[in-house]
């Protein structure tokens, strides 16, 4: 079976990851598959920080304005849908480039995840009832009494996780980890992956972090809040994303405009870190240091698809 090259462009947020993507497709034929889990919403465009519609028009790209923020995409649907995307690029002969830094939508697509029963949206309800009422610790209490194996690795503070962790052993009437050990996952096959990491210099990273953060509030960030707001609801789970919860507290009055930019700015520098930590667990990763607007970095990049690739598609 012939295995086809598949790209992986990982790390932190404003690294330059779009930048090269589409360096490495305008050089390679290649096909973009965004790995964003705001960008698959239609309507959140300046928060995403979503490919300008000029480098959507230069390059093919896939898995952007999927949904509709009252939509749910989880994980599962997000691998699903990347891989079919996926499938139909290489059997065009062109090289699929995955580029993102959601980390748990590209463990789901490359590694499998564990689905679960189908979510139960009323229980779903009352949990997050108790949470807000008793507090998240409340959760991981009884989780620890349904499966003490997911309580040990999930965060006492992890409201998302916990209420999936007990929904899922409440619905399969199993522990999680049983059912997981029962259903197994299912890994992407018959594709060489490529993952190439975008590791800038920290003050730098944070330094275009508070820029971006910024000019989004400058352009259009608080008016494309309130556009959303009004017409899903404020709250629509999309709008407690990095910068949209902000520009909500701005117009909810609860943030001054310089308060909520200062969290903005917080937020994403805190969530570059976890991006890093979240990725430096794979050691297959090839780390590039620097940005990936550089020159630098795309040589390093066109060099190492070349290496792969056996210097097709150029």
């Amino acid at each position: 079976m012939v295995e086809h090259l598949l790209v992986v462009l990982v790390g932190p947020t404003a690294s330059g990851k779009t930048s090269l993507g589409i360096h490495l497709a305008q050089r390679f034929n290649g096909e973009i598959v965004s790995c964003d889990s705001v960008s698959v919403y239609r309507g959140m465009d300046v928060g995403s920080a979503k490919p300008s519609p000029e480098e959507r028009a230069a390059v093919p790209h896939h898995l952007i304005d999927i949904r509709n923020p009252d939509e749910p995409c989880t994980a599962g649907d997000y691998s699903r849908e990347a891989r079919a995307a996926i499938a139909e690029i290489a059997a065009r002969g062109h090289l699929p480039i995955v580029s993102g830094g959601t980390g748990l939508y590209l463990r789901a697509l490359t590694d499998g995840l564990f689905e679960g029963p189908q979510r139960d949206e009323e229980l779903r309800d009352r949990l997050r009832q108790r949470a807000a009422a008793r507090g998240s610790e409340y959760l991981h209490r009884l989780l620890t009494r349904l499966d003490c194996k997911a309580a040990e690795s999930i965060h006492a503070n992890d409201t998302p996780k916990l209420i999936r962790a007990i929904e899922v052993c409440l619905t399969a009437k199993t522990p999680m980890t049983e059912a997981w050990q029962q259903q197994g996952r299912d890994p992407l096959t018959g594709y060489r992956i490529l993952r190439i990491g975008l590791n800038p210099d920290r003050a730098l990273l944070y330094d275009r972090i508070n820029l971006r953060a910024a000019a989004m509030f400058d352009h259009g960030l608080v008016e494309e809040t309130a556009a959303l707001a009004a017409k899903y609801g404020a709250d629509v789970r999309p709008l407690t994303s990095l910068g949209y919860a902000q520009a909500l507290a701005l117009l909810q009055g609860s943030l001054t405009r310089g308060e909520a930019v200062a969290a903005a700015q917080q937020g994403h520098r805190n969530y570059a870190k976890r991006q890093l930590t979240w990725f430096r667990r794979d050691e297959d990763v090839r780390w590039l240091s620097g940005f990936g607007d550089t020159d630098e970095v795309r040589g390093k990049a066109v060099e190492l698809v070349r290496e792969l690739n056996n210097g097709r598609m150029e």
